[in-house]
């Protein structure tokens, strides 16, 4: 839970400007941020998520509709995530059929901001922790599957 928003419920009218942070709180969040977040990136990160053309998240907003204040929606990601503010919104659950019928599974659907949010992090941290992965690890990975962990 984000400090100084103990015991509020998710949606119940919070907004950062509400919410007094404990004393230090800035030089905490200062010194936990090894790197600061390009615009450049963000911008990148839009783009792989604009080609992937998910689904709209909780708040209903496609990409198309990401797009129409665009300058505006990129800024606000970069502006908290430089800032050390951002706060990933809730996902949207969606239920979809696995095969043969066999009942359903629930995946959940993060907005498309906070695609973009997941993006920047992980273009910043795939190249940095890539290399230190074990040779035969294989989930989540980039360029391997479960088919190449057994060796078919």
């Amino acid at each position: 839970m984000r400090p100084g928003n103990a015991g509020r419920a998710k949606g119940a009218g919070y907004s950062d400007s509400n919410v007094s942070q404990p004393q230090g709180w800035e030089e905490l969040v200062s010194e936990s941020k090894p790197f600061s977040v390009s615009k450049q990136v963000v911008y990148e990160a839009y783009l792989k998520v604009k080609a992937n053309k998910g689904a709209a998240g909780v708040d209903g907003e496609s990409v198309g509709e990401f797009e129409k204040n665009l300058k505006g929606n990129l800024y606000r990601i970069w502006n908290r995530m430089s800032s050390g503010s951002y706060f990933p919104p809730p996902v949207r659950a969606v239920e979809i059929p696995k095969p043969g019928g066999r009942g359903t599974r629930v995946l959940g659907v993060p907005t498309v901001a906070d695609r973009i949010a997941q993006t920047v992090v992980k273009m910043y941290l795939e190249p940095e922790v890539e290399p230190i992965f074990h040779p035969d690890s294989y989930g989540y990975r980039p360029g391997r599957s479960a088919l190449d962990a057994v060796g078919t």
